[in-house]
């Protein structure tokens, strides 16, 4: 049976390519372990508690409980974001790795689905450890907090679905600076991750909601880590459901068409 786009021949095999990327990654665990295990310690002390010194509240909660789940939603689209353009492209252009799976009875868009699978599997280990660094530090309230781990799957397929779309077409791997630059950086900064959205000009809060995925992420792990749950919540889980779904059939398409010629 042919495929198309909306439902491409993606099946169980594809748990295969995760596989074989899961053993990979435990292979060098010691490497892959301590950036995300050290990465918050560091924001916390140096952002949560040295310039929330300065700045105190934020909406009535302390700063270091505010920029907490941002800190968490940046881990899940950087991990997932970056494992699924350079990473990827590493294991399509230089390893060949995609050329040797292809030659098995893997399809393409086996592979790329385990790609994509395996970059939401890194965003769920990394939340993980992070919210147990975040909760050994007691700034994030439970057990609300605790939804985040399964919620990280889909929030990190969300931006592996969008890493995927650069890689498919992207010429090198020194044009995925761009995205990198462009895209993930302007993110970083202007999507409530530091201070509100609403200090920004409205042209600036819309872009933020309308574009940003980021700012979707960053409303869901706030909303659960103060167990503030809002309208906004649900029209942010939503968004990333709705365009998660969208990138991943998207990213299948692209990459397909680029593997074939």
């Amino acid at each position: 049976m042919g495929s198309s786009f909306f439902s491409p021949s993606v099946t169980r095999s594809a748990w295969k390519v995760w596989r074989r990327n899961w053993e990979v990654f435990f292979k060098t665990y010691r490497v892959n372990f301590l950036p995300p295990f050290f990465e918050p310690i560091l924001y916390l002390l140096a952002i949560g508690f040295g310039l929330g010194r300065f700045v105190g509240e934020i909406d009535g909660v302390p700063y270091v409980e505010f920029i907490a789940p941002a800190l968490v939603a940046i881990s899940i689209m950087n991990s997932s974001f970056f494992e699924c353009t350079y990473g990827s492209f590493v294991r399509m252009y230089y390893m060949k790795t995609f050329d040797a799976m292809v030659a098995t009875p893997l399809s393409i868009e086996d592979v790329i689905a385990g790609e994509l699978l395996w970059g939401a599997t890194r965003s769920f280990l990394y939340a993980t450890i992070m919210l147990v660094v975040f909760t050994v530090f007691g700034i994030i309230d439970l057990p609300l907090s605790l939804l985040i781990i399964p919620f990280s799957f889909a929030g990190g397929l969300l931006f592996a679905g969008i890493g995927m779309c650069f890689t498919a077409i992207t010429p090198g791997i020194n044009e995925l600076n761009y995205p990198s630059f462009l895209f993930i950086t302007p993110m970083f900064l202007f999507s409530g991750t530091f201070f509100p959205l609403s200090v920004l000009p409205e042209p600036l809060q819309i872009v933020a909601l309308a574009i940003f995925p980021l700012t979707h992420l960053v409303n869901v792990t706030r909303s659960l880590t103060l167990s503030q749950i809002n309208p906004l919540f649900f029209l942010s889980l939503a968004w990333i459901f709705i365009f998660g779904g969208l990138f991943f059939l998207i990213s299948i398409h692209l990459m397909k068409r680029r593997l074939i010629v």
